[in-house]
């Protein structure tokens, strides 16, 4: 197989025509993210009570938006949140969404050993087949924070696609060891809402929570500009967050207006990445850097 070094990710083919896609993804981190970043915060009422907004009242909410605007949408959902909420990921997949996986306890991964990470990637796999009896796909790292190790883990399991690297405009095969490759779907910070809407005192955030007018713009100029490139669109929702009443009101008016573009193919992340699978895409391959001594000095 031919493998491409350090070369960018160049426009590819969509398919019936379009110019572009788009894709509106959902991390459904409830208290995994919290637990595992914040150990001892299982002890706090009110923050448990935050976290547990995305799946009792953000997933419905964001449920009826994508079923109003029929889009189908794809989940990234920790192990331990299948395991607390079991009704609410068979309600997503029982709406025709695709479930992916997002680690078991949304567990960082930097520093972690490959045995840990391996262990982590197994217990999500068990819980969400266990739940909803699906074998995902697709796979998010929690904090969008893969290792090296990552892509072959993936591919040794089964999965199509990973969407973590941020190197891209456009999707791409990634060069994985031993002659395979993955495909990559890319994202960004600047599309997460995150960034725009989390605050919890002593864990995440500095306490600016910004107004859903100001995200859209945000998003709705990286959509516009994206289009223009023929690139792909992911914006990447917290329920906790953005399934909140004016918030998910505003994505709900977002989501119709670049389902009401007709250039631009709207769709589930498998549903892209098995279309790029289709293209047999030269793999790039992104080697770590090497950084010698003297450099460090």
């Amino acid at each position: 197989m031919t493998i491409q070094d350090l070369v960018p990710a160049t426009p590819i083919a969509w398919p019936e025509g379009k110019k572009a896609a788009a894709s509106f993804s959902f991390d459904i981190d409830a208290e995994s993210a919290i637990l595992f970043a914040s150990p001892g915060s299982e002890h706090r009422f009110g923050v448990m009570s935050h976290q547990a907004y995305g799946p009792l009242t953000g997933v419905p909410r964001l449920l009826n938006i994508l079923e109003r605007q029929r889009v189908r949408s794809t989940f990234f959902i920790p192990g331990y949140t299948a395991l607390r909420y079991p009704d609410v990921v068979r309600d997503i997949k029982a709406a025709g969404h695709e479930i992916a996986h997002h680690g078991f306890m949304h567990e960082a991964l930097e520093g972690v050993s490959v045995e840990d990470e391996i262990r982590y990637m197994d217990r999500g796999l068990d819980a969400l087949e266990k739940v909803a009896g699906v074998r995902p796909v697709g796979y998010r790292a929690p904090m969008w924070e893969p290792s090296y190790a990552t892509m072959e883990i993936l591919l040794d399991r089964g999965f199509l696609y990973d969407s973590n690297m941020m190197d891209a405009d456009h999707p791409y095969e990634l060069a994985v060891a031993g002659n395979r490759s993955i495909v990559e779907l890319p994202i960004q910070w600047a599309l997460d809402d995150w960034e725009q809407y989390c605050y919890l005192p002593d864990i995440s955030g500095v306490g600016l929570i910004e107004s859903p007018t100001k995200a859209i713009e945000m998003w709705n100029l990286e959509f516009e500009a994206l289009r223009d490139e023929g690139g792909l669109f992911v914006l990447t929702n917290h329920p906790f967050l953005s399934g909140r009443p004016s918030r998910a009101k505003a994505l709900e008016g977002f989501i119709e207006r670049v389902v009401s573009d007709s250039s631009v193919w709207v769709t589930a992340m498998e549903d892209i990445a098995t279309h790029v699978r289709s293209l047999n895409l030269t793999p790039r391959a992104l080697p770590a850097p090497v950084v010698e001594a003297e450099y460090r000095k």
